[in-house]
């Protein structure tokens, strides 16, 4: 045979290899494949090509049927669901309700959660399968929501995941799912490789094969898509925008994301760790407490500038924390202008005319420009008397410290799953307790018994709108207090070779079978 149709043959299998998988590179580290462990955005779009939930969300965060084809209010306390016949775990074993009830009832017992899924099934009082696929769910209080808070949790296998621990997952022990795609594999910090499920009740999807690699690198992930390493990425670098846009071989996908970059202050504790007084002597006060200092904070803050410098203006300003439009958001809350002489102002009626010292943390590989974004806060702050260091991290350093409460002033991010309001003031806002299931991420303590008495009403109201009226009043007790200090929504945005296209989600997800080879 002659080396030019040797070579041929070789480009041909070659081509129907790459038809045949597809490798995406991840902007954000995957911290474990247990999907009850960490409710954080790597971590759930990846475990979704394994795991799925009862109500599943489209592309907007609407709901649509999942593993339930159908759910309804039989009355203010009761919910019924209608489980899919016919649906298999990857081993074989037929999935049934009993294996619903064993989720509910597993997550808020996973050991040392970072972000605890149990918010959402806290408010279930008892659940029971009236047949292999009927679920009939009792809550303690009308909780309208229950739908919008299933579609969140992950349904493992009763079979497989019985006793397993969190390790159990990552090794694929446990790690049978009901989803498009088959566990084969996830190095820790490096890649998840998938193979399809072709029994899959959705259908095939169009990928034997799908490898997720962690590349939270800007640099490096751009520059694997441009030399073909992967022909898809997320978290298109700010920077990279531009040249990605102009690229002729590359498209870009991208929408405004409910992704809040926001900072959390330590406001429970009387004496906070990195509180200092300008010398850097221990401060015996936290000044965070007072809610003047929180709102000086927020108005020594330039939203615009961080738009439109750090984050190149792939990003909107926040005033609250989901984006106007979403259910429960309110019409009356703006981002706080930039007023320098009315933070200065708010510090000495505090008690701090000469400001103190603080570090803010910060993770460095999770966020896009978190970093960059914590300097200019930083910097921000300095300049309104609040002497401010930086201390940014890995991902898997800074949520593990941070959950410990080892910080005064953090910057995080938070997207609502749920796509309405409550899921995001019930974890970050609402008054921590684990009975409850409020304040799983609210990581600065932060207490208000008002807030917390108006989203408890709302979470109890049937009416939509009355209950939206409700969350969006609990927003500006919350707000007006500067529980949280909102910055900006990140866009979210995908980059494909130009043989691929991707529908752009709200939620962020990074989902293999919803990239589409283009038809020729």
């Amino acid at each position: 045979m002659r080396p030019i149709m040797v070579l041929c043959i070789a480009a041909a299998a070659s081509t129907a290899l790459l038809a045949q998988s597809i490798t995406i590179g991840l902007g954000g580290d995957i911290t474990a494949f247990d999907p009850h462990y960490h409710n954080v955005g790597p971590n759930n779009a990846a475990t979704s090509h394994v795991f799925e939930r009862l109500v599943a969300m489209d592309e907007r965060q609407r709901l649509t049927p999942g593993l339930a084809l159908s759910w309804k209010a039989i009355d203010d306390l009761n919910w019924e669901f209608k489980l899919r016949r016919g649906v298999k775990w990857h081993d074989g074993s037929e999935f049934t309700a009993e294996d619903a009830l064993f989720s509910f009832d597993r997550v808020p017992k996973v050991p040392n959660s970072p972000s605890s899924f149990s918010t959402y099934v806290r408010p279930i009082k008892s659940a029971k399968a009236t047949d292999p696929y009927t679920l009939l769910l009792t809550t303690e209080k009308p909780h309208p929501l229950l739908p919008n808070d299933l579609s969140t949790v992950s349904i493992v296998s009763k079979k497989a995941a019985s006793g397993a621990a969190t390790e159990d997952f990552n090794s694929g022990k446990a790690a049978i799912g009901t989803g498009p795609y088959k566990f084969v594999r996830f190095a820790k910090g490096d890649r998840v490789e998938l193979a399809r499920n072709d029994a899959w009740w959705g259908g095939k999807t169009p990928w034997e094969k799908a490898t997720l690699r962690i590349l939270t690198n800007d640099p490096a992930r751009v520059a694997a898509l441009l030399a073909g390493d992967v022909q898809a990425i997320e978290n298109v670098p700010t920077a990279d925008m531009s040249r990605v846009k102009s690229d002729k071989n590359l498209s870009v996908a991208r929408v405004g994301s409910n992704r809040l970059i926001y900072l959390h202050l330590d406001s429970n504790r009387d004496v906070s760790p990195f509180v200092t007084d300008k010398q850097g002597k221990p401060l015996a006060n936290n000044p965070l407490k007072d809610p003047r200092v929180r709102k000086a904070i927020s108005l020594a803050l330039n939203r615009d500038a961080i738009v439109s410098r750090v984050m190149e203006s792939e990003a909107v300003a926040a005033g609250q924390p989901l984006p106007d439009g979403y259910p429960g958001t309110s019409k009356n809350l703006k981002p706080d202008k930039f007023d320098a002489a009315q933070a200065k102002k708010l510090l000495s009626e505090a008690g701090y005319p000469d400001g103190f010292g603080i570090t803010i943390h910060a993770p460095n590989n999770r966020y896009v420009n978190d970093e960059q974004i914590a300097q200019a806060v930083a910097q921000m702050l300095t300049r309104a008397g609040i002497a401010t260091k930086v201390d940014a991290m890995p991902s898997s350093v800074y949520f593990t410290r941070a959950t410990k409460l080892d910080f005064s002033l953090m910057l995080l991010g938070w997207s609502a799953g749920s796509g309405e309001m409550s899921d995001s003031l019930r974890p970050l806002l609402g008054t921590f307790d684990a009975k409850k299931g409020w304040g799983n991420a609210n990581r600065g303590r932060y207490s208000n018994g008002k807030f917390d008495a108006m989203l408890d009403d709302a979470l109890v109201t049937i009416n939509d709108a009355k209950r939206e009226a409700l969350l969006a009043r609990a927003t500006e007790i919350a707000m007006a207090d500067q529980g949280i200090v909102p910055l900006h929504f990140q866009m979210n945005t995908w980059a494909t070779r130009k043989n691929l296209t991707y529908t752009p989600r709200t939620d962020e997800y990074t989902l293999a079978w919803m990239f589409k080879p283009v038809a020729k």
